[in-house]
């Protein structure tokens, strides 16, 4: 019994130091001077001239977002960026939509925008996502728009379109299927349960904040091997930032929310679904699931590439979004 003591002694003592040595490690790398938010927080507010990153200024405070032709006076298309990346993501896709007529909003959502980013972990709840989406549409003058949303931006696009479908023109989702969809796959499929079970590491308190940002965010840095190298450093300015990555993951804590659930999955809004057959993170059940709830119009295409689609099949994708907007633009 003594020897027993003892090992379980020793081992508490060497994961308290494990412990310790990830806190401090993690605690290093972070940028204490804020120097992200000083440097979003000199961006111009939005105006009609407006062409580039600026500040659109609410009730919630102030989200950093990229523009384009908002003098314009074509319908508007709200872009939703995922995790963890902010609206640097969709850069292939904004000059394009520009051409094309559209007035562009691509805004770093609540947690990824400095002046956006509440403490309180219930403030990350999808009612409130979805609310915001509708904010930064009332704010731009937008009472309809069409709207594209990847990773978890899809989730909260698609939750937008259910909950408030008088408000979209057309709905496009990038990699992550249908909320019920995946729900469904979750329980009942072994591989999306296999695929989805980072989810249960990134709801625990501390412990992902602390991984990621260890030795300088190296985890982080592999993430974004296949991105442009200043997206990558503006990503990683955001998140060298204390309570940046908590606000990020607060996101996964609170997807078990029930506030703001829709009272139907049935989808009537113009569709297009675009997915990557290898991605880690979004099998083929929960994709071919979510037809069963499409009543409108609905295309799919099937990419041969992994998560990181407008990264890496941007040639592919910006083409089909454009042409998917335009038809279900007017009237």
């Amino acid at each position: 019994m003594r020897i027993i003591k003892w090992t379980l002694i020793i081992i508490l003592a060497i994961v308290l130091l494990l412990l310790a040595a990830l806190g401090i490690g993690s605690r290093l790398s972070l940028d204490d001077a804020h120097s992200y938010s000083a440097s979003v927080s000199a961006l111009p507010g939005i105006d009609k001239s407006s062409n580039g990153i600026v500040l659109i200024d609410t009730d919630q405070g102030p989200y950093r977002a990229r523009v384009r032709n908002l003098d314009g006076d074509g319908e508007t298309v709200i872009l939703l960026h995922g995790f963890p990346v902010t609206s640097a993501m969709w850069e292939p896709l904004l000059d394009p939509l520009a051409a094309s007529g559209y007035r562009v909003v691509a805004f770093d959502q609540r947690g990824y925008s400095p002046g956006v980013r509440p403490q309180d972990g219930a403030e990350y709840a999808i009612n409130h996502l979805v609310a915001d989406v509708l904010r930064i549409a009332d704010r731009v003058g937008a009472q309809r728009f069409h709207l594209a949303g990847h990773d978890w931006g899809a989730a909260v696009g698609w939750t937008t379109v259910m909950t408030h479908p008088e408000r979209i023109r057309s709905w496009t989702g990038l990699s992550i299927a249908h909320p019920t969809a995946f729900t469904e796959a979750v329980a009942n499929d072994p591989d999306q349960r296999s695929r989805s079970s980072y989810f249960a590491l990134f709801a625990t308190p501390w412990l992902p904040e602390a991984l990621m940002s260890f030795y300088d965010f190296a985890i982080m840095r592999d993430f974004y091997g296949p991105m442009p190298e200043a997206a990558r450093e503006e990503y990683l300015a955001l998140f060298s930032e204390p309570g940046a990555l908590t606000a990020a993951f607060n996101w996964y804590r609170q997807m078990a929310a029930s506030q703001g659930e829709p009272t139907s999955p049935e989808i009537d809004t113009p569709t297009l679904f675009i997915w990557g057959n290898d991605d880690p993170s979004a099998g083929r059940v929960a994709v071919d699931g979510q037809t069963q709830y499409m009543r409108g119009p609905y295309k799919r295409f099937e990419l041969n590439g992994g998560h990181w689609l407008m990264e890496t099949h941007a040639d592919a994708i910006v083409p089909m979004v454009v042409a998917h907007i335009a038809e279900f633009s007017g009237g």
